[in-house]
């Protein structure tokens, strides 16, 4: 089992978790830590001229800088090597092997750049380096386009060429098939390597079916200490070590990698933790980049049945090379589900005219001044209108409904039997789970198109209101953002980005009631930061 590699590389795969700021203390001693371990390759980082220098990241602009970093750390045995994402590091940057403490540098490319990346792989293959070709995406190639790969890669004669499962996806038959492809139409001298992701938790099972392959040809397996790295985190160094000794005749120090861990390592997972989660599944479900589906979480407006009907709607070519303007599309193409809504608008005209409306918000006021809104109710005996949930402590005539992922809590709530009498005023992206809703509005002419979050539930709700003809209203419950504190009085309905972004959702609202002005004046009577 002598053709057997195993390549470390959690300084710069595990850098996606803390933006290659491991400090320069921690550095020295994790690849001290590495070396000792007997791990046949070390990954040291990443070569991108876009970042400066800077002693305490692993994200370099230059070989020289690498040397400034490691150059006085005795590598043994150790081949170390570097990584270029092309395209982001040129040429003029690499000094000749010779002159570096690098020893090979592997490319990661994607299918379209190819041709340009093999020939930059010749270039730096002619300064002396092992040169690993890095194909990423692998699901993307077709069996024609990675034959098309292997000749240009047999032209070149690298070090290795390697299956990258960038977003992990690959299942064990599809993997054995590239490999073989690999391994029966490259050259003999060529080594074939593996990087696994785990999204589907198929990272460690998946290097075993690699390692336990019929070849003579030297296989090069990528791992990183307690699976630290991109997405869904890769595969555990210390597990495949233990494997490898076990079965085949290695002799990897496993001490030295807890020890790494325990001291380098679980740190950083304790303030950023990395690992399979729901995200990265959706995104490995749906064979798609990871930015298509936070793009639509971040939303915060659908159902995950939803989510998925949307990512399954994206164009093939277009699955792994995130396109926002696309995805865009595709959100507001599902939303904008239109209904002939006049009848429906009529019937609330009817029931509104000549009374008095309270709308209630999911703000944490809603509880802290409970008493000023009873009191509102008694003396004024208003319709109640809610927002995208119901009020425990309040009776409610009208719940207002425009976010799908808001139906899946409240589906349960409308049932009880307090709430029976609720009914339901829901705009067109929101389907009923049965039957139809007692009230359905255009969903596209609610929403600010040229807003940041389009569909703000209480400026769609005003606008609803306004179509009725409703000149004035009360409020409780709309607090507006705080960027310091929770923002609803139920937790499990708060949102990340809205701290974030407090300030100017706020003064959206607050310019959105000063043009409604003329139309509709608006009454709170519990404290908010949309009154300034």
């Amino acid at each position: 089992m002598n053709n057997i590699k195993l390549l470390d590389c959690t300084l710069r795969d595990g850098g996606y978790v803390n933006d290659w700021r491991f400090g320069h203390d921690n550095i020295v001693s994790l690849f001290e830590r590495l070396v000792s371990t007997n791990v046949d390759m070390i990954e040291v980082g990443f070569l991108d001229e876009r970042h400066e220098f800077d002693i305490d990241r692993t994200i370099m602009p230059n070989t020289d800088c690498v040397e400034k970093i490691y150059g006085g750390l005795d590598r043994r045995q150790a081949m170390v090597v570097g990584m270029i994402d092309f395209g982001t590091c040129g040429i003029e940057n690499l000094s000749p092997c010779k002159d570096s403490y690098l020893d090979g540098i592997r490319v990661i490319f994607k299918k379209h750049l190819m041709h340009e990346a093999i020939a930059f792989c010749r270039q730096v293959k002619e300064l002396g380096y092992q040169v690993f070709t890095q194909a990423v995406s692998i699901t993307s190639y077709s069996d024609r386009e990675m034959l098309d790969l292997i000749d240009l890669v047999n032209e070149l004669k690298p070090y290795a060429v390697s299956i990258v499962d960038t977003y992990g996806l690959l299942h064990q038959e599809h993997l054995m098939h590239y490999f073989e492809l690999l391994d029966h139409n490259l050259i003999p001298e060529i080594g074939v390597g593996y990087h696994s992701h785990n999204n589907f938790q198929l990272a460690y099972s998946n290097c075993m079916e690699v390692l336990k392959a019929h070849t003579d040809r030297m296989v090069v397996v990528d791992a990183t200490l307690y699976g630290m790295g991109k997405s869904a985190g890769n595969a555990p160094m210390e597990l495949l070590s233990m494997y490898l000794n076990t079965n085949c005749g290695k002799n990897y120090d496993i001490s030295q990698m807890l020890e790494a861990i325990d001291i380098n390592i679980m740190n950083i997972y304790e303030k950023s933790p990395w690992g399979y989660n729901l995200f990265f599944y959706l995104s490995a479900s749906n064979n798609c980049h990871p930015s298509y589906v936070k793009y639509l979480m971040d939303k915060h407006t659908l159902s995950l049945k939803s989510l998925n009907e949307i990512l399954d709607s994206i164009e093939f070519e277009k699955k792994l090379l995130y396109d926002q303007k696309h995805i865009e599309h595709l959100y507001n193409q599902y939303q904008n589900s239109e209904c002939n809504d006049l009848d429906d608008l009529v019937k609330l005209e009817e029931q509104f005219a000549g009374k008095k409306i309270l709308l209630v918000g999911p703000g944490k006021n809603v509880q802290a001044q409970e008493e000023k809104i009873k009191d509102y109710i008694e003396a004024n005996h208003p319709v109640v209108i809610s927002t995208n949930y119901i009020p425990g402590a309040l009776m409610v005539d009208y719940v207002f409904l425009s976010n799908s992922r808001r139906y899946v809590q409240l589906n349960s709530v409308i049932t009880e039997y307090k709430n029976r009498d609720t009914k339901v005023i829901a705009t067109s992206n929101v389907t009923n789970t049965k039957g139809s809703f007692d009230y359905t509005l255009n969903y596209s002419s609610l929403v600010d198109e040229d807003a940041e979050i389009i569909d703000n539930a209480f400026i769609m709700l005003l606008k609803t209101l306004m179509k009725v003809k409703v000149d004035h209203v009360a409020c409780a419950g709309f607090d507006g953002y705080s960027p310091i504190e929770d923002n609803y009085y139920n937790s499990s309905m708060e949102y990340r980005i809205e701290k974030e972004k407090s300030n100017s959702m706020n003064q959206y609202v607050i310019d959105c009631l000063k043009k409604m002005n003329d139309h509709i004046s608006v009454e709170f009577i519990t404290d908010t930061f949309y009154e300034k």
